[in-house]
């Protein structure tokens, strides 16, 4: 008993005309008997045919589904010529032909064009303030340039590539294959020129036939304000030469910014810490504070404890927008540590006993929470620990 044509296509009784042609090209392509090495291929092609033969045919569906294979009884062919598969166009076949053998329709060019040139890649290294104001940096680097002497053909001076006489100039080469249907024409890539249709006789001994040459360059590449660790600026055009006159790729320049004495960055600010004295704490003081603009002085007011923020505003880094250009700065934070001394002298020690007899030595217990270190390790982006 012939298998049931459902179970044959692999589809439900439900799928829609799509669906059966669908799957009938996908066991096609598997099962054809030109290219598989299923030891069975050909009497799976010949069941696979039949089965799509009905079920492609609503009136013979219809019947099969009803009647079962009594219904059809001697409409299916059983064999696999070009009649058989009604509704099966030479489309179809074109593209079964076209993914088994890895080759185009009759007549469809191979070709190959001018590769592009490939894209560089060249490290930087800069200063935080670089980072902060931009600068304009010059890059040395190898990339592929075209020749000089024969300006890319790959001929030496005097010659010319000549027409590849195994493609003619195509750049292809047909083979014809027989098949059920007949002669068919595999197109594949000349393998005497590679598909580009030339052959040189007498190669250019500067870049040795191959048109380009790599060779060291300088280029000055500007580094926009407010650019961040690992940020990459394309260059374009001025990666590898492309093959006879085809587009150069691009450059890449990858940014690395050096870590600075005293300067850290979150986002577009930028954090420094500073110690003061007991005395600055707690009387008040005017200090000079440094900022990459320069030194500004900075009121401490009387009483300022351990953990206080000075924001100066418009003293951070320029935000980078995508094009290129800033839109205004950041700030600087001053983080604030009162410093408490570990060495005194006779006259100090003298001083703070004086001043300790005024305090007492009662201890405030502190509401418990969120303190000090809580909120600065959130503000850095750290986890807290107790």
């Amino acid at each position: 008993m012939p298998r049931d044509y459902y179970e044959v296509l692999g589809v439900s009784k439900g799928a829609d005309s799509k669906e059966v042609k669908s799957a009938f090209r996908k066991l096609a392509r598997k099962y054809h008997p030109d290219v598989s090495q299923e030891p069975d291929a050909e009497d799976k092609f010949k069941e696979i045919n039949e089965a799509y033969e009905v079920l492609s045919n609503d009136e013979k569906r219809a019947r099969y589904d009803r009647f079962g294979h009594a219904g059809v009884n001697g409409a299916a062919g059983g064999g696999y010529g070009a009649s058989s598969a009604a509704g099966f166009g030479f489309e179809d076949i074109f593209d079964i032909f076209n993914s088994t053998f890895g080759g185009n329709a009759p007549g469809s060019a191979r070709r190959r064009t001018p590769g592009a040139g490939s894209d560089r890649r060249v490290d930087v290294t800069i200063d935080f303030e670089e980072a902060v104001f931009g600068i304009e940096k010059e890059i040395e680097f190898q990339r592929l340039e075209t020749c000089e002497v024969c300006d890319g053909s790959g001929a030496e001076e005097g010659s010319h590539p000549t027409t590849c006489p195994t493609c003619s100039g195509t750049g292809e080469v047909r083979q014809v294959q027989q098949t059920f249907l007949g002669s068919m024409v595999r197109v594949a890539t000349c393998p005497n020129c590679g598909g580009k249709g030339t052959i040189i006789s007498n190669p250019c001994n500067n870049c040795d036939g191959s048109g380009r040459r790599r060779q060291k360059t300088v280029l000055n590449v500007k580094i926009p304000a407010g650019v961040r660790e690992g940020l990459q600026i394309q260059v374009r055009g001025e990666g590898d030469a492309g093959e006879r006159q085809a587009p150069a790729g691009n450059l890449y320049v990858v940014v690395h910014v050096k870590d600075h004495q005293f300067f850290k960055r979150k986002d577009n600010d930028i954090i420094l810490d500073i110690s003061i004295n007991i005395a600055q704490a707690t009387l008040g003081d005017k200090i000079r504070v440094d900022t990459v603009d320069g030194a500004v002085e900075l009121t401490v007011p009387p009483g300022t404890q351990t953990g206080k923020v000075f924001r100066l505003r418009g003293k951070g880094i320029p935000r980078l927008r995508s094009d290129g250009s800033n839109s205004g700065r950041g700030d600087q934070l001053v983080y604030v540590q009162v410093e408490t001394p570990t060495q005194l002298s006779e006259e100090q020690r003298a001083l703070f006993e004086q001043l300790a007899d005024t305090f007492g030595s009662e201890i405030t217990p502190q509401p418990s929470g969120r303190g000090f270190f809580d909120k600065v390790m959130d503000f850095l982006g750290g986890e807290a620990k107790p």
